[in-house]
């Protein structure tokens, strides 16, 4: 017990004061009627957020902005995040698209990200189900990434709101995922510090399914990596023996890799473009690139892969007489999630529910699925027929997985609890990274299924900052199952840089055209009025 007449110092006395309304707040209880209250009022709230949420994915559906150049992205979620009381800061590690927005004060610190850049050559009129892009050969949001920030910003601008007239105590962080598609972002904000002081992370990623699940979820982690030779240049015809062929050297590295495929496990993904091929065919090429990515399901053998392909190259620019460099581009480790925060968000999914879907909304759905040639049945033997209606059961670590895709949100998930809600914001049955992928993005179904996730978001966020033991036991998964006998081990150095210039040639091609197609809320209910789209639309005139 502490003896208030001995503190005779006025420092003292101040420090105690303010020990003692820390360990209160620390231990502030709230009963269940007013947790009930809270979120039925938080539901009312984002529900009348309908129309800016609409805006949200409407507008940087018409961005269209490739990772590292999401500029007017950026500037328009962080304008919006300053007028509602957020603190943002600007080009975190490093990255001009990347920034921090935090409001509120004290434990719990709750980060909440999603992703904001495009797909190349996806440009694609929304609501239309045959192949129109708004802008022939531009990139778009075949990936659905134009939903997620409405998701989570409308969520934390509600519960917000609510904390500050109920004096809750927390700390709300939103972030962007800058570059996703090219795990170009994430590993970066970790190196840099910036999730030191966060105590649990909600991450948002459109899908048709309304979920959340924890542990292992079968996806592969990786090493983006760019092998550049450079050789000497030669009249091809007139003296071909006084060249040292760079190209050859890029040609030779792919024929080895793709030798020891053979040799690789089953679980391996590697693919790779040729970002510089030379110049013309009468030049022996001087200078040439190649782009990898190595995937695999554990540290150890994407660690392996990646050395593999080092000594690959290496061997490629002996044969060739030519000098190799390699620069990482992008890295992620493969996911594992937090079963606390997927047992919290898990209720509220299905006390939101999946969105009732109109007629129109179904018919887009059946039309894109036929003609994206979509299967009879998705991988866990679920019918595809339109727009699902059921909301997905709760799921823990798959059994065994034979690889896939990546994301370095995976890099986060392995330094702090993290969790992935996945909402109902676009078809089932697509193909993904694919103009097909964006026919969804800027129509009712992307609206509806992303107001969804918000509410889903903004009532489990009243739980973690009302229930103190979420985020304890969070913690206790994270330490004690997850973390055991798996440590993060970045495969950054502390001197890698982001690779910011990719796509700044991309885009500066292409956006004054897109330009003209940015949405215009201050004229046009939605972004398929201003582009004149009767929705939906399924057949070619």
């Amino acid at each position: 017990m502490f003896t208030l007449t001995r503190l005779t110092h006025k420092p003292a006395m101040l420090a105690l004061f303010f020990f003692i309304s820390l360990y209160a707040g620390a231990q502030k209880k709230y009963d269940s009627l007013f947790i009930e209250k809270l979120k039925s009022e938080a539901l009312v709230s984002v529900a009348g957020k309908q129309k800016a949420v609409q805006e949200m994915v409407d507008m940087i559906f018409s961005f269209g902005e490739l990772g590292f150049q999401e500029f007017e992205t950026s500037k328009y979620l962080t304008d919006i995040l300053s007028k509602n009381g957020f603190a943002v800061e600007k080009g975190i590690a490093n990255i001009s698209t990347a920034w921090m927005a935090k409001w509120g004060n004290g434990s719990p610190v709750i980060a909440l990200g999603s992703d904001i850049d495009c797909i190349p050559k996806a440009s694609q009129k929304p609501g239309v189900a045959y192949k129109d892009p708004i802008v022939e050969g531009a990139p778009g949001h075949g990936e659905g990434h134009n939903s997620g920030q409405a998701v989570i910003i409308y969520a934390a601008i509600a519960v917000k709101e609510l904390m500050q007239k109920n004096n809750i105590p927390g700390t709300l962080v939103i972030w962007p995922g800058v570059a996703e598609e090219l795990l170009g972002s994430k590993a970066w904000y970790i190196r840099e510090g910036y999730f030191k002081n966060i105590d649990a992370c909600i991450f948002t990623h459109v899908s048709s399914s309304f979920a959340a699940a924890y542990g292992d979820n079968g996806m592969n982690g990786l090493v983006s990596v760019k092998f550049s030779f450079e050789g000497d240049a030669a009249h091809a015809a007139g003296a071909p023996w006084r060249g040292k062929s760079a190209l050859d050297a890029v040609e030779l590295m792919d024929v080895g890799w793709n030798f020891k495929r053979e040799h690789l496990k089953p679980t391996q993904r590697s693919h790779y473009v040729i970002t510089d091929g030379g110049d013309q065919p009468n030049v022996v090429p001087s200078k040439a690139s190649v782009w990898y990515y190595f995937r695999e399901r554990n540290y150890e053998d994407i660690k392996s892969m990646y050395e593999a392909g080092v000594k690959i190259a290496n061997g490629a620019a002996m044969m060739t007489d030519t000098k190799m460099k390699y620069q990482i581009l992008g890295t992620a480790w493969p996911g594992h999630f937090n079963k606390a925060l997927a047992e919290a968000f898990y209720p509220n999914i299905k006390r939101v529910g999946m969105p009732e879907w109109s007629e129109a909304d179904q018919q887009l759905a059946k039309a894109t699925q036929k003609l994206l040639n979509a299967p009879s049945k998705d991988q866990m033997g679920n019918e595809i027929n339109g727009l699902k209606k059921v909301v997905d059961t709760i799921k823990g670590s798959v059994p065994f997985s034979w690889g896939g895709g990546s994301d370095d949100i995976a890099d986060i998930s392995w330094n702090v609890p993290t969790i992935v809600l996945w909402y109902p914001a676009n078809i089932p049955g697509t193909q993904g990274h694919h103009w097909g992928d964006a026919i969804a993005m800027a129509t009712p179904i992307a609206h509806k299924g992303t107001l969804a996730g918000a509410k889903a978001t903004a009532l489990t966020l009243l739980d973690i900052f009302t229930n103190p033991k979420i985020v304890a036991d969070a913690n206790d998964y994270f330490k004690n199952v997850q973390t055991k006998d798996t440590q993060y081990k970045p495969f950054l150095s502390k001197d890698d840089p982001a690779p910011t210039y990719l796509n700044k040639e991309t885009m500066d091609k292409f956006r004054p055209e897109m330009k003209k197609y940015y949405y215009d809320p201050s004229k046009y209910n939605t972004y398929l009025e201003q582009l004149g789209i009767k929705y939906p639309t399924l057949e070619k005139k």
